[in-house]
C-alpha cells in the first residue's frame, strides 16, 4: 500500500534543525521559510547569497549511443548539439503544442545527459519519455532522483563562496548555463551555472544523497542564508520566469497553454536545427503567429489567442493568481501568480543602500494583442488596481540585481 505521507529530500533534517516552517508541496515536505522569513531570504539572495534545497525535483540520467537523437525527439531543442559542459532550458512538448512539463538538461559528460524536471510533474515526465523510447531502443533512461540530492547558490557572492571552497577540477566557465565536474570541500559534484531566481551569479550542484547535508552544513558555515519555497517563488516571480502549471501547462478554464504563449519558451524552441520532434507542426504554427504578430498583423489570432505578460501593479493591493485583468473595460485574461516582492533601494550614484522597500509585480495570461506600455485593471476583491504591462522588473545592476520601475 503506497504511503499518503509526504516524502522527505536527503536535508530534512538541516531544515528541522534550522527551524523551518515545512509544508507539503507536490508531495514533498519542504521548508516554506525559515524563521528570518520570506521577505529577508529574498532580500539576502539579492545581496549576497541564498542556499535552496531543490532535491524534491526529478532527475533522470539519459545515455547509450542514440541518446542524442532520442532528446532530440523528445525536446523541443537540440539536445544532440548539446556541448560538452554546457546546459540549457527546454521543454517536453504534447503533440497539440502545449507542455507536458518545462526543464533543464545537463551535459556534464559526454557519454549522457542529465535532465531535471518539476516535482509534481516527476512521473508524469517518466511515463511520456519511456513511451516515447520505444523507437529508440538503445536509449538507458535511469532515475537517479533519490541518488543525488541537489541545492542551489544563487547570488552576488555565491563564486566567491564556491571558489573557496574548491578543493578539485574547477568551477564552471563565467557563462550562463556552462557546468563542471569539480570537488567543493572534498565532496565530488555537478556543478551548473543555472537558477530559478533570476540572478546573474548562480550555481545549481547535484551531489551524492548521502553527502549533500555536509556540504549544506559547510555553505552556511560561510555565511550563506537558506532559503524556503516562498522566496524561491517571489524571486522567480520578481525575474519574471515562468512556473508550471502558472504560466505553462492548462489555463484557468483547463485549456492548454500553447508553448509560446509563454516568452521564456522561445529560448528552448530550436526548430529550425531539428528534423523532427514531438509537437513540430502545432509549434510551427506558433512560431508563424509570433512572426505575424511582430508585423503588426493580428488577423489571425487562433493559434495564439493569448500570451503570458509581466505586470507592475501601479496602485496599492496585491494581485493573486485568478485575478481577472480587464482592458479598456474588456476583460481580456487573468492573473497566473502575483506577489508582493522586497527590493533593495540603490542611490542616485547608483549604489546599494542600507534600506528596503516592498511593491507588487505578477505575470497574467492576456489577449496577444496587448504589449508592454499598455495600461489595465485588475479586479482584486471588487476593487479595480492599476497595473501596466511591461518588459520585465529586474535588471543587472553594479552591485547586484536591482528593481526596475521605468
Amino acid at each position: 500500500m503506497q504511503s499518503n505521507q509526504p516524502k522527505r529530500t536527503p536535508l530534512y533534517e538541516k531544515h528541522c534543525i534550522a527551524h523551518a516552517k515545512l509544508v507539503d508541496f507536490a508531495g514533498w515536505e519542504m521548508p516554506i521559510q525559515y524563521p528570518a522569513g520570506i521577505v529577508q531570504e529574498h532580500l539576502a539572495t539579492r545581496r549576497s547569497a541564498g542556499l535552496f534545497d531543490v532535491s524534491h525535483m526529478g532527475r533522470f540520467r539519459i545515455s547509450g549511443n542514440q541518446a542524442g537523437a532520442f532528446l532530440d525527439y523528445a525536446l523541443t531543442n537540440y539536445a544532440g548539439g548539446l556541448g560538452l559542459g554546457m546546459s540549457h532550458y527546454t521543454i517536453l512538448a504534447q503533440e497539440d503544442g502545449g507542455a507536458v512539463d518545462d526543464a533543464w538538461l545537463y551535459r556534464f559528460e559526454s557519454d549522457n545527459f542529465i535532465l531535471v524536471v518539476n516535482a509534481s510533474n516527476k512521473d508524469k515526465d517518466w511515463t511520456h519519455l519511456e513511451s516515447l523510447k520505444t523507437r529508440y531502443t538503445s536509449v538507458i533512461l535511469e532515475d537517479l532522483s533519490e541518488s543525488l540530492a541537489m541545492m542551489a547558490l544563487q547570488g552576488p557572492q555565491s563564486e566567491a563562496i564556491l571558489q573557496g571552497l574548491l578543493t578539485d577540477g574547477v568551477l564552471p566557465e563565467p557563462k550562463r548555463n556552462a557546468t563542471s565536474l569539480a570537488a567543493l570541500a572534498g565532496y565530488k559534484v555537478l556543478i551548473g551555472r543555472t537558477g530559478y531566481t533570476g540572478e546573474t551569479v548562480c550555481f545549481e550542484i547535484m551531489i551524492q544523497a548521502d553527502k549533500g547535508g555536509a556540504l549544506w552544513d559547510i555553505l552556511l558555515a560561510k555565511g550563506v542564508a537558506p532559503i524556503g519555497l516562498g522566496a524561491r517563488d517571489t524571486l522567480r516571480l520578481e525575474a519574471s520566469l515562468p512556473l508550471y502549471g502558472h504560466e505553462m501547462g492548462q489555463d484557468s478554464e483547463g485549456k492548454t497553454m500553447p508553448i509560446l504563449a509563454c516568452s521564456t519558451a522561445r529560448f528552448a524552441v530550436a526548430d529550425s536545427e531539428k528534423k523532427n520532434y514531438v509537437g513540430k507542426a502545432a509549434i510551427q504554427r506558433q512560431l508563424a503567429a509570433l512572426e505575424r504578430y511582430k508585423k503588426g498583423d493580428f488577423s489571425d489570432t487562433s493559434v495564439l489567442p493569448k500570451r503570458v505578460v509581466c505586470l507592475r501593479i501601479l496602485d496599492k493591493g496585491i494581485a493573486r493568481q485568478g485575478s481577472p485583468v480587464f482592458y479598456q473595460g474588456r476583460l481580456v485574461g487573468v492573473v497566473t501568480s502575483g506577489t508582493s516582492v522586497p527590493y533593495w533601494k540603490y542611490d542616485e550614484a547608483q549604489k546599494l543602500t542600507e534600506q528596503y522597500d516592498q511593491r507588487s509585480v505578477a505575470m497574467a495570461y492576456v489577449d496577444c494583442q496587448l504589449t508592454a506600455g499598455a495600461e489595465v485593471q485588475i479586479e482584486v476583491r471588487g476593487k479595480m488596481l492599476g497595473a501596466k504591462i511591461v518588459k520585465r522588473n529586474l535588471k543587472p545592476g553594479a552591485a547586484g540585481m536591482m528593481a526596475v520601475f521605468e
